[in-house]
């Protein structure tokens, strides 16, 4: 008796080759609508669903594959005699093969003010029960859900008569995972919104889902497992979509750093930028409207001790004089949204650098997500500006337009900097950087402290309010003649006075950046 191949595609990518293929090899297709429609138009035999079951399509197409005779057919278990003489005994043949992918549904909703009776009907309900039945029975069923995996299994058809049981394992796991984020989609879009689609502030079930994009060498430390795990479709800005040239595997510790610089380079669309990160904390960051090498050595003279080993990022292309003065370097990566042809036989010399290659970051959608025993902690990303319209001078003393400027500047790194986070820096270049320390007044000092004698006339930022005069007071001591802080603190009275008294301008932003 020949094979049969059941076929139900809503992405018709590769399906009109694939099912010649199939008849080449002695199958018979079944199949439904419009896919039906399609293998016909292009010169394959077809048995519609309707005439092998019996049964009219009904419902506007709502009730096709729902069958007995599909579904006995997909599930009998071949080595089990009752099965095989049930199916027997009413009329039915065995299916082979399911080749099913599903209703647009994600990319309904994507569309804006979708409404949801529109995305109703694109939840499909015979696809993902054909899938899981011949899934389950994956011992003597192949089943295909994604396109991809037409050549490989006509591959093994051609060379070994069938697929074995070690692929059809896999593609069985590959239908339960597909299946899993639809319904995951699908719950997720109704539990965001009531009955009259009206959007709520949080969804009640939140589901994520990410595929495994490579195992690491070791997590944070050498004795932690880890792997790197990406979204199905990542945007173009990801990671996950980087284009590595050269160098070793990315470490996790690699991964977050780069992470964290691309973050920060990507707030600098004009220009020449250039920033250093040293376990997730700029170290330091240059502008130049000159040239790219003149941005990074900024960057480079901010720590030049803390740069080693670490991670530079760029907003532009990396270019060929950029390249000699890298090379001259320890550094672990090199992240930009390109390279020269030059820039990159010079990085080349370096064999162990990885040098990777990702666009700018947009704003990103979706959540930013922290895990904690027994739960996780979402939020929207931290993508607020400085609105110009909000900025208050609370001081007697105004900044002077390039106090100002270098004041933008560092509240723009001081986003990117772990809490408590203070910056000091001139308009083009920061000079100090306080990360992480308990007590706010540490981190002003640690930032002096690395700034040196060129904090005199330099400004500071802070993440958040001052709970004391007593940083004003630092700052003062080491020649800061401008401050940017967010403000609200119950002792901004005292704040402000001493800055009065020390001629220093101070603008509240009303904006906190902290970031654990």
């Amino acid at each position: 008796m020949k094979k049969k191949a059941l076929i139900s595609v809503s992405n018709k990518t590769g399906i009109v080759d694939f099912a010649k293929a199939l008849v080449e090899l002695g199958y018979d297709i079944i199949s439904t609508g419009g896919t039906a429609k399609t293998l016909q138009k292009n010169g394959i035999e077809v048995i519609e669903i309707s005439a092998y079951t019996g049964f009219p399509e009904m419902l506007d197409g709502r009730v096709k594959t729902l069958h007995p005779k599909i579904h006995a057919g997909i599930l009998a278990l071949r080595d089990r005699k009752e099965h095989i003489e049930t199916i027997a005994t009413h009329g039915i043949e065995l299916l082979d093969m399911v080749v099913v992918n599903l209703y647009p549904f994600e990319e309904t909703i994507a569309r804006p003010d979708i409404s949801l009776e529109t995305a109703i009907e694109q939840i499909d309900i015979g696809g993902p029960t054909l899938l899981r039945a011949a899934a389950k029975n994956y011992r003597f069923v192949t089943v295909i859900v994604d396109p991809s995996d037409y050549e490989p299994v006509l591959r093994e058809l051609r060379e070994k008569g069938d697929t074995s049981l070690e692929t059809r394992y896999n593609l069985a796991v590959k239908v339960f995972s597909h299946t899993a984020r639809y319904d995951g989609i699908i719950s997720q879009f109704l539990s965001s919104r009531d009955h009259e689609n009206r959007q709520k502030e949080w969804p009640e079930v939140v589901n994520f889902q990410f595929h495994m994009k490579q195992s690491l060498r070791y997590g944070e430390n050498p004795h932690q497992k880890a792997a790197f795990y990406m979204e199905k479709n990542p945007p173009s800005f990801s990671l996950a979509r980087a284009k590595q040239y050269q160098g070793k595997e990315l470490s996790f510790n690699n991964i977050v750093d780069a992470e964290a610089a691309f973050r920060l380079i990507s707030e600098f669309r004009e220009g020449y930028a250039a920033a250093g990160i040293k376990h997730t904390n700029p170290c330091g960051v240059g502008l130049s409207e000159k040239s790219q090498l003149e941005a990074f050595l900024k960057a480079k003279e901010g720590d030049p001790v803390s740069i080693f080993g670490g991670i530079v990022a760029f907003n532009t292309p990396v270019e060929p004089d950029t390249a000699e003065e890298l090379s001259k370097m320890f550094l672990e990566v090199i992240i930009a949204p390109g390279y020269t042809p030059e820039a990159l036989e010079i990085l080349s010399r370096k064999k162990n650098l990885r040098v990777l290659e990702v666009p700018l970051i947009e704003k990103s959608g979706g959540y930013d997500i922290k895990r904690v025993v027994g739960g996780i902690l979402i939020q929207e990303w931290d993508s607020l500006d400085l609105e110009e319209d909000k900025l208050k001078v609370v001081t007697k003393r105004s900044p002077t337009p390039e106090e100002m400027e270098a004041l933008r500047f560092a509240w723009k790194v001081v986003k990117h900097v772990k809490s408590n986070a203070i910056v000091v820096a001139r308009k083009d270049q920061v000079l100090g950087v306080g990360a992480g320390q308990m007590s706010r007044v540490d981190s002003v000092k640690i930032a002096i402290e690395k700034a040196g004698d060129k904090a005199k006339g330099a400004v500071l930022a802070s993440d958040a309010f001052f709970p004391f005069p007593d940083s004003i007071e630092e700052a003062h001591r080491a020649g800061i003649t401008a401050i940017i802080e967010p403000g609200g603190s119950i002792r901004d009275e005292e704040v402000i006075k001493a800055a009065d008294q020390f001629g220093i301008a101070m603008i509240f932003t009303g904006i906190r950046h902290f970031k654990h």
